[in-house]
């Protein structure tokens, strides 16, 4: 069955700045292909309001293909949208109703302060990866790959851990703003190789004491952070992550 085109009732939050108050406001959109991405729709939105004379909604994107994570807001109060393992940019509009009222608004939480409309300040992720550190791994040429023979089950715990974009759908989903899964993938990415392990303790302790310093909230175990994660990273990651604090604090390592 071929794309149609379709009206779209749109609501979407405006603000100016982390102090701004902030509203919604409304816009009407006709002639929308059903084939279009979620950003393309944005961006005939913001066509329409340029030829208004209406300043057009900042939103961020880059690669839109899945990857980077930045095209990150809530629509109709869920983290990338309706579709489940998505990213907004890999969102459809041949998945809303002719007449369907879409509300967009940014990430809500404290450690992502809003820079100007649906674009948040995540720069809180940046840092607490910044204070797990680097692996002690001799630089130079390129290792053989098999140099150090790493077993199938942990390497595709690795990987998955590691497919994490830091878009901070967890954060926004969770009812706490809890950064844990995000946390955890990061860890768990280095915990489960052997290149990771000289700084495994430490790095533990360093991430978990920066996200508390950004300020993120508590997990408590709803798991809305991994039904809302585009990459489907699973919770079993913050058990991994609860264990390796656990043990780096009774071992008493350094941080």
């Amino acid at each position: 069955m071929s794309d149609r085109n379709i009206r779209l009732k749109v609501r979407v939050w405006r603000q100016n700045g982390p102090n701004d108050k902030g509203r919604f406001e409304n816009h009407e959109l006709a002639e929308i292909s059903q084939g279009i991405s979620f950003l393309e729709m944005l961006d005939l939105l913001n066509r329409q309001l340029t030829l208004a004379g209406i300043e057009p909604v900042a939103f961020d994107s880059d690669c839109r293909e899945g990857i980077c994570g930045s095209c990150s807001m809530i629509i109709n109060g869920m983290a990338h949208g309706p579709q489940k393992g998505t990213t907004a940019c890999q969102l459809h509009m041949r998945h809303f109703e002719d007449g369907a009222t879409i509300t967009i608004e940014p990430w809500r939480a404290k450690a992502f302060p809003v820079i100007k409309d649906l674009v948040v300040d995540r720069a809180a992720f940046d840092r607490i990866q910044q204070a797990g550190g680097y692996i002690s791994v001799r630089t130079g040429s390129a290792p053989d790959a098999n140099a150090i023979p790493i077993g199938k089950e942990a390497a595709d715990a690795a990987f998955d851990a590691a497919a994490c974009i830091g878009c901070g759908a967890c954060v926004a989903a969770c009812p706490n703003a809890s950064a844990m899964l995000f946390v955890s993938a990061k860890i768990s990415q280095f915990a489960h190789l052997p290149q990771g392990q000289p700084e495994r303790w430490r790095r533990v302790q360093r991430m978990v004491a920066q996200m508390d310093e950004e300020k993120f909230g508590a997990c408590t175990n709803v798991g809305e952070c991994e039904a809302a994660c585009p990459k489907e990273i699973s919770v079993r990651n913050i058990a991994l992550l609860n264990r390796d604090y656990l043990l780096a604090r009774f071992m008493k390592e350094p941080v």
